[in-house]
């Protein structure tokens, strides 16, 4: 830890939400980053094995410009650049610049640009772009959540309310949305003790989203995932009036000291009597 997080600054709830405007913005000028990037650009990997492009590094200097003026007090905890640490107290921000990014090197559009804002452990504001599908998502712990569809210069946006939809009714199957590359043996049993659960694969933090519109009910994901991957999509879905739990059902939280940053499991949770 250095010093320049002895003392972080605490966001309130209602400076979150006065910060909304600004983050997308910064989250969709970082996706038109991306979509600037020829997409044959040269992929490097990184010493753990995990690829790397011009696009990740490129949305990550847009947001790290971008955060720096608009909430120059607050620390900043990027996969792109980790090694500083976060703290365990007050407000920072968690970004991850292109999640995803095996769907993007293969060529599909289920990547995004993740943003969150995590108070006191708690992640608050959550944005999640997606530059190739021309849709993002936001929301505030305590003001709701939207759909934004962007407008094709990227100039623009309409704003739709989502919410998260209650639990299946008795006799009904349960929604679970899972990773395409990532489904582990454990997601598989918890999702299977809900008799006739129907399982939907999507790419990146697009999972997330599709709780906080109320299209699916469960999220689980019972392997180690890093905090950057799901900070910005646990708080939309809290904000659209679910929750985010470790997998024995306590909240899950951003301020526990985590090697490598590094989150054992997690649910998302559509109903917040989910169980």
């Amino acid at each position: 830890m250095t010093a320049a997080f002895e003392h972080p600054v605490a966001v309130s709830s209602e400076h979150a939400f006065a910060l909304l405007t600004p983050l997308t913005e910064l989250a969709l000028r970082a996706g038109a980053a991306i979509m600037a990037i020829p997409g044959d650009a040269k992929v490097a990997h990184k010493p753990d094995g995990s690829p790397v492009t011009p696009a990740d590094l490129a949305a990550d200097r847009v947001i790290a410009e971008g955060l720096a003026a608009i909430a120059p007090g607050v620390p900043v905890l990027s996969e792109e650049c980790c090694d500083r640490g976060r703290p365990t107290t007050g407000s920072f921000f968690v970004v991850d610049p292109l999640d995803g990014t095996k769907e993007y090197i293969a060529g599909r559009d289920e990547f995004t640009v993740n943003l969150a804002l995590v108070s006191d452990g708690v992640p608050v504001l959550g944005i999640v772009g997606a530059p190739a599908l021309g849709v993002a998502w936001r929301g505030v712990a305590g003001h709701g959540a939207e759909r934004l569809t962007v407008a094709a210069d990227g100039a623009g946006f309409t704003a739709s309310p989502i919410r998260t939809r209650p639990l299946p009714k008795p006799g009904e199957p349960w929604v679970a949305t899972v990773s395409r590359s990532h489904l582990d043996a454990a997601t598989v049993a918890f999702i299977d003790a809900r008799p006739g659960a129907v399982r939907t694969t999507q790419g990146s933090s697009l999972k997330f989203c599709r709780i906080a519109e109320g299209e699916a009910d469960i999220y689980p994901r019972l392997a180690p995932i890093c905090e950057w991957d799901i900070a910005a999509g646990a708080a939309l879905v809290i904000a659209a009036g679910g929750k985010v739990t470790e997998a024995g059902g306590a909240p899950l939280r951003f301020d526990a000291p985590r090697p490598n940053f590094i989150v054992p499991n997690f649910i998302a949770w559509g109903d917040r009597d989910g169980r």
